[in-house]
């Protein structure tokens, strides 16, 4: 029997000018150890006319990481960071007890032609740092640890695995890492890794115990580790996971908290605008009211 007990494929949903295929939470799934909410962005090609352009909106309760495969994001927060991110680099912004940001296409490119496409990704906070305060770091695609066995390129995004460990800092016991094939590949990394994990498939296809899987789906493993499974040629996927925690994690909107009334609270600040301003913007996204799309 397959170590894969659920298959989960895209939902796409618009963002703008771009398609977001949304894979977590979902209804059979609500978190993968501590990640708890995962769009994949586009592929996407903007005309010199279309624009990422997500005004400010505010975050409670999480982590959240960017991660870009083309394009480049302008991002700003009330925090007074102005920093642009380009693929292979991480944007880890902590929200805590609360920041606000906005993503939008770099001014330099907006009268071009352009592609978008990555992953954005939020990790839930440990119930004792959900209300810690905000922080913001990026690190560099040079400074993350990448290793290779035969033809096969492992990259470790965040978190800590096989004796290694991203300059990303992370809260709690998690992974995601980064594997491509050039050539057909056997993985084993089931005892490197813990908790909970889950596989996505960007690009190419992937087999285990007689069963095949194609791009643009997540695997949620059985026994709450990734068992050995087949890559083929010229395939990327993205392993990610870790130690689940006891709590419920409760998200409305972009709000994610272990208490109901916490996010209540954190709906009328933002309603009231009390939540803080992002540097250079005056545009900001309103509440919006169920149901609307998560």
């Amino acid at each position: 029997m397959s170590n894969i007990s659920l298959i989960i494929e895209e939902k796409a949903a618009d963002i703008g000018n771009f398609l977001v295929g949304r894979l977590l939470p979902f209804r059979q799934k609500r978190n993968i150890g501590p990640f708890v909410f995962i769009d994949h962005m586009g592929p996407a090609k903007l005309k010199d006319y279309q624009n990422l352009d997500v005004a400010s909106h505010p975050h409670i309760g999480l982590s959240t990481l960017t991660y870009l495969f083309e394009g480049a994001i302008m991002h700003r927060d009330s925090l007074g960071t102005k920093l642009e991110i380009k693929p292979g680099a991480v944007n880890w912004m902590t929200a805590g007890k609360g920041v606000v940001h906005s993503e939008r296409t770099p001014e330099y490119l907006r009268k071009t032609d352009k592609s978008l496409h990555g992953l954005q990704i939020w990790v839930a906070l440990p119930v004792e740092l959900e209300e810690m305060e905000p922080s913001f770091v990026h690190v560099e695609a040079d400074k993350l640890p990448v290793w290779q066995e035969g033809n096969t390129q492992f990259k470790l995004i965040a978190g800590a695995v096989n004796g290694l460990e991203s300059a990303v800092p992370v809260y709690s016991k998690l992974y995601m890492i980064e594997i491509k094939t050039q050539e057909a590949a056997t993985i084993a990394l089931g005892d490197k890794l813990f908790g909970e994990s889950g596989l996505y498939i960007l690009e190419g296809s992937i087999s285990n115990q007689g069963h095949s899987y194609e791009s643009k789906q997540i695997l949620i493993t059985q026994d709450a580790h990734l068992c050995t499974f087949d890559m083929a040629a010229n395939t990327t996927v993205y392993i990610f996971g870790g130690e689940p925690f006891p709590e419920e994690r409760f998200i409305y909107w972009n709000f994610v908290s272990s208490r109901k009334e916490r996010i209540e609270q954190a709906k009328e600040d933002w309603t009231n605008q009390r939540m803080g301003k992002v540097i250079e913007e005056t545009e900001w996204i309103p509440l919006p009211e169920p149901p609307f799309k998560k």
